[in-house]
């Protein structure tokens, strides 16, 4: 009885050894991603990592400036206080990442999917993104100044206490977005739509409102 116990439990670790190999092995492979180390702090500026498959990858206060993101899946990331400034994510999928306080200044995501996206203080002055999907998107007191967000889809999106002085939301759909208390400063608004969008003490200071459906 002894023996079949110890054969048992011998047969038990050399599974646990092998799985563990095999993790570590799929570990080793995401980690290192176009020469660039895939973690929490990385330094990974200047490169071209275009379509990488990083979902659900912890990259909190890395640095990613002019990298080419471009089509990767980034899918529930942690990517908060990371800087990815003047970065290319165009058609990128961010569906559900955090990117709260993250600095995306001049950055490139044009058509992205941000659906569910945690944008809270993000740092978006002059980034391009047009066409992008920003349903149920988390902005609150987000710096937009500037931005492009030509025809992107910012249903239901909270914008609430977002800074969006100057930025270019022609034919943007902003169908129930939450703009209270939103700065919408010389923005301009035309063709947009803001059917049932709440604008409790949003500012609409020389806002150009041509065409726009439910603007005050």
């Amino acid at each position: 009885m002894n023996l079949a116990r110890r054969l048992a439990s011998g047969a038990c670790a050399l599974l646990v050894a092998l799985a563990s190999a095999d993790v570590g092995w799929a570990q080793t492979q995401r980690l290192n991603v176009g020469g660039c180390d895939i973690r929490r702090g990385t330094l990974c500026t200047n490169k071209n990592l275009n379509g990488a498959a990083l979902p659900g990858a912890d990259l909190r206060n890395s640095q990613f400036s002019r990298t080419v993101l471009s089509g990767a899946d980034l899918r529930r990331a942690s990517l908060t206080e990371a800087n990815f400034s003047s970065t290319d994510l165009r058609g990128a999928d961010l569906r559900g990442a955090t990117l709260v306080r993250t600095n995306l200044r001049g950055a490139r995501l044009n058509g992205a999917n941000l659906a569910g996206a945690d944008l809270r203080n993000a740092m978006l002055q002059n980034a391009d993104l047009s066409n992008a999907d920003l349903t149920g998107a988390h902005l609150e007191e987000a710096d937009l100044t500037n931005a492009r967000l030509n025809g992107a889809r910012l249903h239901e999106a909270d914008l609430r206490r977002a800074n969006l002085r100057a930025a270019h939301l022609q034919a943007a759909s902003l169908r129930g977005a939450r703009l209270q208390g939103t700065d919408l400063t010389r923005a301009s608004l035309e063709n947009a739509d803001l059917t049932g969008a709440h604008l409790d003490q949003a500012i609409l200071r020389n806002t150009q409102t041509r065409g726009c459906i439910g603007c005050p």
